[in-house]
């Protein structure tokens, strides 16, 4: 599918606009040796919650909105919402963090999101998608606490097809707010990706909206925040999605799609962390989902709606 559009092209004004305000933003760009630009939004600088609401927006592709507001829980009262005008191309294509980069000298690994996914081309999600970007310049957001080593910045710079000065890495470690706030900020992106788990047409997802629960930090436990960051989605999460189908297959997807489905709901995920010996692939990929999912079928004007609020596990999640 030829789309006409650059989601690289279309984030490049947002990721430069970061860096006009890395001042007040509190966060630190440098170049590397040999050119990549490392942006720096919480690992030693402090960074804060407004850099990881810009970042969820290039996170999307600039194809969104990320936006908060304070006063929905009177107990957890900040929450982000995204909006991004395509639901698909900005989550799947971009958000999405499932390029995974690894050196084995170093023994760096991490997950890749953003707009440079849709140029390396590395997921077999691409081919469901039909959607594959080029432009000289292209960013990349990872969740981690040290700045990736040479090797695998080059890896990025040659699957992607762009010079060193030509890449922008975003590193935003989840013990940073700013990490927090984009972390977060996927809530609508795992429920489609948990959609297109359950075999659901993504051509007939028309548009979409999610908010979530911004959780309290603790910068000194990566665990604890990877666990809250989750938990905000799984429990606190909301989405709201908009479909051209049957109605059977609307409402298969609204009962399919919350948290609450999966085989490892029911206790916070740093719990569920620890039970599957602290392997990802151990956990059933279905809990990947918000709490609650409303699907508005627009071609018959029903709705379906499943899942709920859990504030028993939101608070024993952010409190413990």
């Amino acid at each position: 599918m030829k789309l006409p559009i650059s989601l690289n092209r279309q984030v490049e004004p947002l990721v430069r606009s970061l860096s006009d305000q890395a001042w007040s933003l509190r966060i630190v760009e440098s170049p590397t040796e040999e050119g990549v630009w490392v942006v720096d939004a919480g690992i030693n600088a402090i960074g804060g919650i407004e850099a990881g609401r810009q970042i969820a927006e290039i996170c999307m592709g600039g194809m969104g909105q990320a936006t908060l507001t304070y006063g929905g829980s009177a107990e957890w009262p900040l929450t982000i919402h995204v909006h991004p005008q395509h639901p698909v191309l900005a989550c799947l294509a971009s958000q999405y963090a499932g390029w995974s980069l690894s050196d084995k000298e170093s023994g760096f690994h991490a997950l890749g999101s953003g707009p440079a996914r849709s140029m390396a081309q590395k997921e077999d999600l691409f081919e469901k998608i039909g959607y594959k970007d080029s432009y000289i310049y292209t960013t990349l957001v990872m969740e981690v606490d040290k700045v990736p080593p040479r090797a695998v910045r080059e890896k990025i710079c040659q699957d992607c097809g762009v010079e060193p000065y030509n890449l922008t890495l975003i590193l935003t470690p989840t013990t940073s707010l700013a990490g927090t706030v984009q972390v977060v900020g996927r809530v609508l992106e795992v429920g489609l990706h948990k959609a297109h788990e359950l075999g659901f047409d993504l051509n007939c997802v028309v548009d979409g909206i999610g908010s979530a629960p911004i959780p309290p930090l603790d910068n000194s436990d990566m665990v604890r925040m990877m666990g809250r960051t989750n938990d905000a989605i799984l429990f606190g999460g909301q989405i709201k999605l908009f479909v051209q189908s049957s109605d059977e297959e609307a409402e298969r997807l609204a009962t399919e799609l919350p948290s609450s489905t999966s085989r490892d709901y029911g206790k916070p995920f740093a719990e569920v962390f620890k039970e599957h010996d602290h392997d990802f692939f151990q956990i059933d990929p279905m809990l990947f989902s918000p709490a609650r999912v409303l699907v508005n079928n627009i071609r018959t004007g029903r709705s379906f709606s499943a899942g709920a609020i859990d504030l028993d596990l939101l608070e024993q999640s952010f409190k413990e």
